[in-house]
């Protein structure tokens, strides 16, 4: 690499006059540029040198700049070229860039995404698109640093690190990674030379956070009740086929309970529909205060509830039914509050959950009975 001795290589690039001198054109080429410096080296081997251009350089930090350049040959005594100088003037923005050259610049830092490239060792050589202001990154200012460092993973194992070696195996892929709080949907491609060798990475990011966002809202009012925030019978009903499945498999028991708020037509006739709202809610809340994280709570029906306890044994769906009683049964608000509660485990009261649910409102129903027979004698 030639260079003027005056200075001016040390101040564009930022390599003293003798780290030039060491350095190959290549290395001071950004990855998209390498296929154009490879085609000019092979001119110059055949003697044919372009002794004026535009194009960019890796500067020492990383960053990249636009730069006219003008060559000079240095030749043997007998005319043939053996070399080169190059001399270099940093452009001030893109002045030489033709009408569609600028448009396509611009096009490319207004796209609401964020693209990058990579070298063979994952290390970033440029990057471009509006989408990267969600997390103040310009273009450019991610050159110089690896995959895992942008996107804030781990250098090995399987995820983004994993894609893009993928990329360099030649595969595409298509995935969703989270960076921060962020959610990102990115594709990983090759990125290939003019000769069709595979030099780095392409990667391209879209910001589908507000998207995922929306989903998951939309999923979860298509599958909670919305007045308790509980499952809804849909979730319920696929919850417990697939704990039949489960357990067919694995020979575990799990349990189903019916509950019945007991008295609600007479709290929303004596108090009205807003005081019955509330007490499907408290009875709610006792549900998710002592079920499992595990477990599916939901609201069955207008004042029916269930619950699928994963893993339960009959002893353990007893003492959650007895719980709820209680914790129903302490507090203080008003009216008090209610439940009757019938229970059924897999396999013994049933092996589908049709039976298993036969079963739960049989023994729901015979404690009904007895819950209004026992309120006939008090009156």
């Amino acid at each position: 690499m030639g260079g003027s001795s005056d200075g001016i290589a040390e101040r564009l690039y930022g390599y003293s006059e003798e780290e030039m001198g060491e350095l190959s054109l290549a290395r001071m080429a950004p990855i998209y540029e390498v296929p154009v410096v490879e085609a000019f080296l092979r001119d110059l081997h055949r003697g044919e040198i372009r002794r004026s251009e535009t194009s960019e350089r890796m500067l020492k930090d990383g960053t990249c700049v636009s730069v006219a350049l003008r060559r000079t040959a240095i030749r043997d005594e007998n005319g043939a070229v053996t070399g080169m100088v190059e001399s270099a003037r940093a452009l001030e923005p893109r002045e030489n860039d033709s009408p569609a050259e600028k448009q396509l610049r611009l096009l490319v830092e207004q796209m609401p995404v964020m693209l990058w490239t990579t070298d063979r060792q994952l290390r970033i050589t440029s990057n471009w698109g509006s989408g990267f202001r969600l997390s103040k990154i310009g273009s450019g200012k991610l050159v110089g640093r690896t995959v895992p460092e942008f996107l804030r993973c781990e250098e090995s194992g399987g995820g983004p690190v994993m894609r893009h070696f993928e990329a360099l195996r030649g595969a595409s892929s298509r995935f969703e990674y989270k960076r921060a709080d962020r959610v990102l949907d990115i594709q990983v491609e090759p990125l290939r030379s003019f000769d069709g060798e595979i030099a780095g990475c392409m990667g391209v990011g879209l910001d589908v956070t507000e998207r995922k966002r929306s989903e998951e809202q939309v999923l979860y009012q298509a599958t909670h009740d919305a007045l308790t925030g509980l499952a809804n019978y849909r979730e319920f009903a696929e919850t417990l086929e697939r704990e039949v499945r489960r357990a067919d498999r694995s020979r575990n028991s799990f349990a189903v309970l019916l509950l019945d708020l007991d008295g609600l037509k007479q709290i929303n006739d004596r108090s009205g529909h807003l005081a019955g709202n509330r007490a499907l809610k408290r009875l709610a809340n006792a549900m998710r205060e002592h079920c499992r994280a595990i477990d599916v709570a939901a609201r069955y029906g207008g004042d029916e509830f269930a619950l699928v306890l994963i893993d339960a044994d009959p002893a353990m769906a007893e003492q959650v039914a007895a719980r709820i009683r209680a914790c129903l049964h302490k507090e203080e608000n008003e009216p008090p509050l209610g439940v009757s509660i019938g229970i059924a485990s897999y396999p013994a009261d049933g092996r589908t959950g049709q039976e298993l649910l036969e079963a739960a409102d049989q023994r729901l129903y015979t404690q009904k009975k007895e819950t209004r027979k026992k309120a006939l004698t008090a009156g």
